[in-house]
């Protein structure tokens, strides 16, 4: 738990100017989700905590026609990465 509440404070508080209660639980919220549903973790494969383990890619051809889509959330502090179908 210390090693997200740190993770929070230097990712996002230390980034956003928090208007109120409201904004702050919703900032929170969305950290939440980016947190456990699309950053990777160091451990097994960077594997995400809540998904399998992805395929791993090994056609270089495949490699060279790979199409990476970004979100962008909370205004452009947290990013996503995805490959787009």
């Amino acid at each position: 738990m210390d090693r997200w509440v740190q993770t929070c404070r230097r990712v996002l508080l230390d980034r956003n100017l928090i208007w109120n209660q409201r904004h702050l639980l919703y900032a929170l919220r969305e950290f939440e989700d980016f947190s456990n549903s699309h950053r990777p973790h160091q451990g097994i494969d960077n594997a995400r905590p809540l998904h399998p383990l992805s395929v791993p890619i090994s056609d270089p051809e495949q490699i060279a026609r790979l199409d990476i889509r970004r979100r962008e959330r909370l205004g452009g502090i947290l990013h996503e990465y995805q490959h787009a179908a």
